[in-house]
C-alpha cells in the first residue's frame, strides 16, 4: 500500500488462500463454503460483511504471518459467504424467495450439520457478525467464542434504514454504480486509507472498487435488504454465555452501536478493542491491531500460537507495525487474570458516552 505503513498490502485479487470450496445445499439455498487446513481440527466459522467474500473481507487478516500461526495452526477454517457472494457467482434467480436474517442464520446451522461441527468459534465483520450473533443467540451450546469487527445488533435506526433504502435503490436502477461503490468505501475503510496523506486513493481502495464490480448486484441487494429488516438482539446478548471479543475501528460508522453491544453482554466474557485510525473493515485496514488481543483471548480455550518466537510479537519490533500502536486497549486485557479465566472489559475513550 502507499499510504498507510501500518495495513497490510495484499494483492486481493491474485492471491488464493489455498484449501477447497463446497457448495452446501440447504433449505434455504445452497451456500458457498471454503474450507482451509485440517478438518481434524477444531472449527473456526468466518461471515464476511455486505458485498464481499472470504477473500475481500478476511485475506489480510490470514495473510499476517502471525495471524497464520495462530488461526491456521490451530483450527480449520470454514469461509461461509453470503449466498451469490462467491467467486464467480451467478445472479440469484428472481424466483427464489428473499431470505431473511433468521433464515441466514438458519443457513449456518446447516452448514455446521453438514460438516459434523457440533461446537465452534465464530468471526464476522459487520453483518455477518450480526448473522452469528444471531446464531449464537439460537443456538448457545453450539457457539464456543465470538470474535466481532465492527458488528451490529440493534434493528436500523430511521436514518439508517432509510440511507439503505437509497442504496437498495441504486444496486436496483444503476447496479454496481460508482455512488454505490463509493458508500460501502466509507462503510469499510477509514478516510485516511480511502483519501491518503497526500490525497491520493491508496491501492487497497483502488483494488476494492476492482472487486466490487464484480459482484452480482441482485445478490448483493439480497443480503443488504435482509440487514436492513434485521430485529434488535440485546435481550438475546443479555443471555450469551459464549466468550466475545469485539473490535471496531474508531471511525467505524459502527461504533457507538460496537460499544453499545459490548456494555449489553457479560462482561465477565467479553472484551472491547479499538483501533485508531480505522474504519470497519479492520481484518483489512489495521489487521496486525487484532493479533495480540486475539492470542490472549484464544489462550482462554488453550489455543497458542506455533511459533518459537511468539513471545516476541508483544514487542513494537515483531511485525512491520506494531500492533499496540493502533489500539485503545487497556492494559487488563492483558494481565493474568485474562488469559481465560476472565476477559475484561476494555475501557475505551467512548465508554463514558455509554
Amino acid at each position: 500500500m502507499d499510504d498507510s505503513s501500518e495495513s497490510v498490502s495484499v494483492d486481493v485479487e491474485m492471491v488464493s488462500l489455498g484449501g477447497k470450496e463446497c457448495l452446501v445445499k440447504t433449505s434455504k439455498g445452497s451456500v458457498s463454503v471454503f474450507v482451509c487446513g485440517d478438518q481434524e481440527k477444531p472449527a473456526l466459522i468466518t461471515y464476511p460483511d455486505v458485498a464481499l467474500n472470504y477473500m475481500s473481507c478476511f485475506q489480510g487478516l490470514f495473510f499476517c504471518s502471525d495471524a497464520a500461526s495462530l488461526l491456521l495452526h490451530n483450527f480449520c477454517i470454514y469461509h461461509i459467504d453470503a449466498p451469490g457472494h462467491e467467486l464467480g457467482a451467478a445472479v440469484i434467480s428472481s424466483d427464489i424467495p428473499l431470505l431473511s436474517v433468521d433464515d441466514l442464520a438458519e443457513q449456518v446451522r446447516e452448514v455446521l450439520d453438514f460438516f459434523g461441527l457440533k461446537e465452534v468459534l465464530c468471526l464476522g465483520v459487520t453483518a455477518g457478525a450480526y448473522i452469528l450473533t444471531l446464531f449464537a443467540t439460537k443456538y448457545k451450546e453450539r457457539v464456543l467464542g465470538l470474535i466481532l469487527v465492527s458488528p451490529v445488533c440493534k434493528a436500523p435506526s430511521w436514518t439508517e434504514w432509510l440511507y439503505n433504502k437509497v442504496l437498495l435503490n441504486l444496486l436496483y436502477f444503476y447496479g454496481m454504480c460508482g455512488v454505490f461503490k463509493e458508500c460501502l468505501l466509507q462503510r469499510y475503510f477509514s478516510k485516511e486509507l480511502r483519501c491518503g496523506r497526500q490525497g491520493a486513493e491508496s491501492d487497497m481502495v483502488k483494488a476494492f472498487r476492482r472487486l466490487l464490480d464484480e459482484r452480482q448486484s441482485l445478490n448483493v441487494m439480497r443480503f443488504l435488504q435482509a440487514i436492513n429488516e434485521r430485529t434488535d438482539l440485546t435481550d438475546g446478548l443479555k443471555k450469551l454465555h459464549c466468550k466475545t471479543l469485539i473490535f471496531v475501528g474508531e471511525s467505524s460508522p459502527f461504533r457507538s452501536e460496537a460499544i453499545y453491544m459490548s456494555s449489553k453482554i457479560n462482561q465477565k466474557n467479553s472484551a472491547l478493542v479499538e483501533v485508531q485510525a480505522c474504519g470497519s473493515l479492520v481484518t483489512e485496514e489495521h489487521p496486525y491491531a487484532m493479533i495480540i488481543p486475539m492470542e490472549f483471548f484464544l489462550m482462554g480455550f488453550g489455543y497458542y500460537r506455533h511459533s518459537p518466537f511468539a513471545a516476541s510479537s508483544l514487542s513494537s519490533n515483531s511485525n512491520p507495525a506494531s500492533p499496540a500502536s493502533n489500539l485503545c486497549i487497556a492494559p487488563e486485557l492483558l494481565s493474568p487474570e485474562s488469559l481465560g479465566i476472565k476477559l475484561k472489559p476494555i475501557k475505551t475513550r467512548a465508554t463514558n458516552g455509554v
